[in-house]
């Protein structure tokens, strides 16, 4: 049921909404970082739906989401774009009740493995971000690919791949919200993300803490565990102090 928490109940899920959420992305943080973000990454490609998709979108799509039978993605990032969401190039064209997508999405998390994406791309180009609109592209559209498998040093449970988009076309009624708001369906899509991104860190950091206390216990010197030396004691402490704040900020801001 880990990913009902975020589905409104009339899509089948729990409505638990963030609060909830992040407590799931912590604790399977806590046991593994990748799986954790592999879920978190489909939260984020599912809040643009959540947020802006229409009757019709929501339950042909979230039901399946809250079922776990299918992963999600967000495609946004780009070569040139990435913090800066205004800079994307890739671009859907209109073309009588379709639009044509083209151009490439990079370090996209769930990328592969995911049956359903949300991809930002631009409907007018001359008008900069104010020309972008959202997207939902089911894997397996024609001209729809995928490209390299990135070699991470960590997190390497998740994967991250290119998005390759080759004269995609995907109907009027998958585009979502209206042309030219895709710039604010990120922002507001980022916005909702931020406390899963801290609740990711704080269980990774609470399984290092956890981790350096048993080996702490464990290791012995001069005929004692190395717990009970005063200096690791400080270490462990000051872990555990700097994880509280880190807590607080999460939940409680």
């Amino acid at each position: 049921d880990l990913f009902r928490i975020f589905i409104p109940q009339q899509y089948e899920g729990l409505g638990e909404g963030s609060f909830a959420l992040c407590i799931a992305i912590e604790e399977l943080s806590r046991a593994c970082c990748g799986v954790a973000l592999t879920y978190a990454a489909t939260a984020l490609g599912t809040v643009p739906i959540l947020f802006y998709g229409n009757d019709e979108q929501k339950q042909k799509y979230l039901p399946a989401i809250a079922d776990g039978a299918k992963l999600t993605g967000f495609g946004l990032t780009e070569s040139t774009a990435g913090s800066d969401a205004g800079a994307i190039k890739t671009t859907a064209t209109r073309d009588g009740d379709d639009y044509i997508i083209n151009g490439t999405k990079q370090f996209i998390t769930n990328g592969g493995e995911a049956e359903i994406y949300t991809v930002i791309a631009l409907t007018d180009p001359l008008r900069g971000s104010r020309g972008a609109s959202a997207f939902i592209v089911e894997k397996g559209t024609p001209g729809f690919t995928f490209g390299k498998k990135e070699q991470k040093m960590g997190i390497r449970a998740a994967a991250t791949r290119e998005l390759v988009f080759h004269n995609c076309r995907v109907p009027k009624e998958n585009l979502v919200g209206r042309e030219g708001l895709g710039f604010v369906v990120t922002m507001k899509t980022l916005d909702a993300s931020r406390p899963g991104v801290g609740a990711l860190s704080l269980g990774l950091a609470q399984g290092a803490l956890e981790a350096a206390v048993a080996y702490a216990h464990q290791r012995r010197q001069f005929g004692q565990p190395i717990s009970a030396f005063q200096a690791v004691q400080h270490m462990l402490a000051n872990m555990a102090m700097e994880l509280e704040a880190a807590r607080a900020l999460v939940y409680a801001t």
